[in-house]
């Protein structure tokens, strides 16, 4: 029977060795941890590498369905109470009769318009890159159901969430950059068939994209 050979002395690591090993070891999971691991998992990107990568947006993705499941659940008892009202609520205030007519606002110009269909639970995300202090205006609407959405912006080391809203049939308003970067909206379809968006822009922006 043929026993393996022993290292010798001289063959071993030394302990500095062994202390560089673990150092290397060390930065590379750290380094990982924060340019791969964290934009990934939680949206959080320090050093921009996520988002060159387009890890960052899975990551923030992530994190919206963990809250929408956390809302779905919290309000689960009271499901067909919020859907009753919010098919009652109206789109927009009735002017009382006695009230002067009030002098109609100029139809805004769209520059850009954007038709989406939603299967049932999918999400998709459309940005507007723009300037700190750019403002853009926006209409969006829904036929054949409702969705939930998140307004928000996000730019090297930096977000913002605008406003966010569950079973919305439309929303229109003024978009208006708090720093240079991407801004924009998510909409997710929780219903049970499919859906067709119609999102208008137009305004102060470079471009639009998914």
């Amino acid at each position: 029977m043929y026993n393996t050979d022993m290292p010798t002395r001289a063959e071993l690591p030394t302990s500095a060795q062994l202390l560089r090993s673990t150092l290397i070891a060390f930065v590379t999971a750290a380094v990982l941890l924060v340019s791969v691991v964290m934009p990934a998992d939680y949206g959080i990107d320090p050093t921009g590498i996520g988002r060159l990568l387009n890890l960052t947006e899975m990551g923030e993705i992530k994190k919206e369905l963990a809250a929408e499941a956390a809302a779905d659940a919290a309000a689960q008892p009271a499901g067909i109470a919020a859907a009753t009202a919010v098919q009652a609520s109206p789109v927009a205030p009735v002017a009382s009769p006695s009230a002067a007519p009030a002098a109609q606002a100029p139809k805004p110009v769209w520059r850009d318009e954007t038709r989406i269909t939603l299967k049932p639970g999918e999400g998709i995300e459309i940005k507007l890159s723009m300037n700190a202090g750019a403002k853009a205006l926006y209409a969006w609407t829904v036929q054949g159901g409702v969705v939930n959405f998140d307004t928000h912006g996000d730019a090297l080391g930096r977000s913002i969430s605008y406003e966010k809203g569950r079973g919305v049939a439309a929303d229109e308003g003024e978009l208006e950059a708090a720093f240079k970067g991407k801004h924009g909206w998510f909409w997710r379809n929780r219903g049970d068939s499919a859906v067709t968006l119609l999102l208008q822009t137009g305004g102060d922006y470079e471009k639009i994209e998914r």
